[in-house]
Order: structure tokens, then sequence, then C-alpha cells
């Protein structure tokens, strides 16, 4: 499965700031359900915890699809753990696969490329060694790096119920035949992927499931949505109601005070125990 949203798994994460729909391709396929965590923003930096983070350095150029990122180093060989944005990693990370590296400006790794030589599974977690990095420290200078890889974007997904991001940005959001949004950005996460709707009152964040997106028409530009309510209004408080602020007005609120019945056990009078009943006389 390519990364695409929809209602399966999630696939090769596109650029960030997908265009408007009919713009150039440039995002990577979004998914509906179990979909693909996208990084962290602001997350470390190579090299240094303090540099800027590789998710704000310059993206490559459009064309290309975010299929993963280096985690943290394994071992002392130059291998490197990696976070997979594609369902696919046996078609894009195969020997011989070029990556263009997405890091900060400040890296030596700027503008460079890495070449596959192989990917591994330690523990069900896929660890990748690649051509010229053989020891821990080269490895090191890389963790953070998003790797990205050519890609024909115009390309149709094959996929049913699977689109890529560029195709959902820009779509008008319809409930009930009236537009009440557009889409501006997809998220994706390991539960489920969300779509960024911009409303008159706001942005509304909608799961990208069946149950919520029935469907999606690219070619008629809308997406539809049957939402719980309360997703894109808010809900009236419940209006208090006056009368039961008065326990005395309102016989049900009221504390009901019951006395002793008569020839009962009285329990509560000093010098008497439970069984005893109180004297009388003729």
């Amino acid at each position: 499965m390519e990364g695409q949203a929809g209602n399966v798994p999630a696939v090769d994460v596109p650029p960030l700031g997908s265009p408007s729909l009919g713009a150039p391709a440039v995002n990577a396929p979004a998914l509906g359900a179990p979909a693909v965590d996208a990084p962290a923003l602001g997350s470390p930096a190579l090299g240094s915890p303090t540099a800027a983070s590789a998710e704000s350095a310059p993206q490559p150029s459009t064309g290309q699809l975010r299929v993963g990122r280096l985690t943290k180093a394994h071992g002392l060989k130059g291998a490197i753990k990696v976070e997979l944005y594609t369902d696919v990693p046996e078609r894009r990370f195969v020997p011989g696969a070029v990556f263009t590296l997405q890091v900060p400006t400040s890296s030596p790794w700027h503008g460079k490329t890495l070449e596959l030589a192989e990917l591994k599974w330690y523990n069900s977690h896929p660890v990748a060694f690649f051509k010229d990095i053989s020891d821990r420290s080269s490895a090191e200078s890389l963790i953070k790096a998003i790797l990205w890889v050519e890609q024909d974007l115009s390309e149709a997904s094959d996929e049913e119920d699977a689109w890529y991001d560029h195709q959902l940005v820009g779509l008008a959001v319809v409930r009930d035949g009236v537009r009440i949004g557009t889409v501006t950005l997809v998220d994706h996460f390991a539960a489920q992927d969300l779509l960024h709707v911009k409303t008159e009152s706001g942005e509304v964040l909608v799961p990208f499931v069946k149950a919520i997106v029935p469907s999606v028409d690219i070619a008629a530009g809308t997406l539809t949505v049957t939402p719980p309510v309360g997703l894109f209004e808010e809900l009236p408080d419940d209006e208090d109601d006056e009368s039961t602020s008065d326990p005395a007005a309102d016989p049900v609120a009221a504390p009901v005070v019951s006395a002793p019945v008569i020839g009962k056990p009285v329990v509560d009078e000093p010098g008497q125990k439970a069984t005893d009943a109180p004297e009388t006389s003729d």
C-alpha cells in the first residue's frame, strides 16, 4: 500500500505544506485507518539538541515523498534505526535505493544523499545500513535526518479508498449538501489520520475514518462528512433550572425527615438500646 489517506494504513508521507487541489503534487499519501506516525515538530536536531530540527529544515524539491526518519544509532558498525513513513518498505528500502536528506543547513549532510546497503529487522524494528556509514559516530551524525525518495506525484493511487495528501488538501468539505469548510492539512498518527478543516468559525480536526468521512470525490473536488453532533458546532450549555436551586420549592430535592413509627424501637435516645421500646402508660 502506497502512502495514502483514507480507510487503509497510510504510506509515504508527503512534504509539509501541500498545495491546493490542482496545484503541482508535492504531498505524499495519507491514510484513514491505522496511519503512519508523523515526526513531531521541533524534534532534536542533528548533532546538537539545541540546533534547528530536521523537521524545520528546508525540504527537498517537489516530486519527492518522505519515507522515513533516522532515529537512533544501532550497534558500532554504522547501522541506524528507522521510523518508517511507508507501508511498502520492501519497495522503498531496497539495496541501492538513494535518499535525499532533509537536515538543518548547518549539518555536514545538508545537500547530500545516502545510498542504502541493506535494511534488516531486529525485534520488529527496521535497521538500515548505508554505504560509507561504517561506524557509530557517523551514524549518530545522521540522527533525526528525514529520508526522501523520487516519486511521480501525478501517479494515481492503486489502492481503493486511499489518497495522497496533495489530493485531499483543498477539497471542499460538504455536510448535508452544504459546504462547511476546506481541507488545509492532513496529519498522520498511529491510531488514525486527522484532516484539518478550515471553517468560518475556525479550524476543526476531523478523524479520517469511514464513519465520519464516507465519501471523497477528487473529480468533483468534494469531501463529504457525517460528523457526530458537536464536532463542527458548539453545543449549548444545559440551562439551570432555577426551581431546583431552592430545595424547599422542589419536594423531590428537599431532604426527607422521617419520625420514628410509634411502637417501633427508638435507637437515638440516650440511655436506651436499639431493641428497647419507649414505655407507655394506660
